[in-house]
């Protein structure tokens, strides 16, 4: 088995993507692999809808410049790391990188560009009309990607099952006690 040098964790900042990146970090230990941890900046929280100036602005606000979307992303991420600083002391090498752009494309981009072994997230449980409509993160990295990548989901909570099937199933009637 090819071993790991280089592997990739995206996050999007939620508990969903904590359990991607504690798969990471444990992957990248056990192999020795170098760790990048990628957050994609969104465009729409750039936006000012209100302001001291302008107390109702509607929809005429201020865009913030690109810098300013990127520092406060790199904030947000390190705020976000602090709680698996554990996790993060057992990788040799660990960097965090913020980009901003088309999420699916700028994940796969990155992992062409730094030539990365490995991408590991770790998707929503998805509705299924938005789902329809507009597919999920992790599908589009998958097939876009230029490395293969691992999707790590919570296992999902057992169903009651007793009592639904056994009629069908059993060959002798039931009993039924009769008090006179």
């Amino acid at each position: 088995m090819k071993r790991l040098s280089k592997i990739l964790v995206p996050t999007d900042l939620s508990e969903h993507s904590r359990r991607a990146l504690s798969h990471g970090c444990a992957l990248s230990a056990e192999d020795g692999a170098a760790l990048l941890i990628l957050h994609v900046a969104n465009e729409m929280n750039a936006w000012e809808y209100y302001s001291d100036d302008r107390p109702f602005a509607g929809f005429h606000g201020d865009k913030w410049p690109a810098d300013r979307i990127l520092s406060e992303a790199s904030l947000n991420l390190t705020r976000f790391l602090e709680s698996n600083m554990n996790e993060l002391k057992t990788v040799a090498n660990a960097t965090k990188r913020v980009v901003l752009g088309a999420v699916a494309s700028q994940i796969a981009a990155l992992a062409e560009k730094e030539k990365v072994d490995l991408i590991v997230m770790s998707p929503r449980r998805q509705r299924p009309l938005r789902y329809r409509f507009f597919g999920s993160v992790t599908d589009t990295v998958t097939r876009i990607s230029p490395c293969p990548v691992l999707s790590i989901t919570a296992p999902l909570p057992s169903r009651p099952w007793r009592g639904k099937l056994v009629p069908w199933f059993r060959s002798e009637p039931r009993r039924r006690i009769v008090s006179i």
